[in-house]
């Protein structure tokens, strides 16, 4: 599914314009975006928990060459499904 059909069953589920749905989901995700930004976890409750993860820096091969090169560490986004999500996938 794309950003632009989960708007339309948004919009189709809420009875909102499909620009007032867009909006929403924007700023749904934006205000996600900004939490992980400062290392806050957001948590949706029967859906899953969104969080920020630390990755240890490590050595790795550049394929071209085989050459050892270091990839620094770094901090990744993570997503944990909620039971509710996994119980409705199975």
């Amino acid at each position: 599914m794309t950003k632009a059909e989960l708007i339309d069953k948004v919009a189709a589920q809420t009875g909102l314009t499909k620009a007032d749905a867009g909006r929403a989901l924007d700023a749904t995700l934006d205000a996600i975006r900004v939490a992980l930004k400062r290392g806050q976890k957001v948590t949706l409750v029967g859906f899953g928990t969104f969080s920020v993860s630390k990755r240890k820096s490590r050595k790795g091969r550049n394929p071209r060459t085989g050459e050892e090169i270091k990839i620094p560490a770094t901090k990744i986004p993570k997503f944990t499904a909620g039971k509710a999500l996994k119980d409705a996938i199975r």
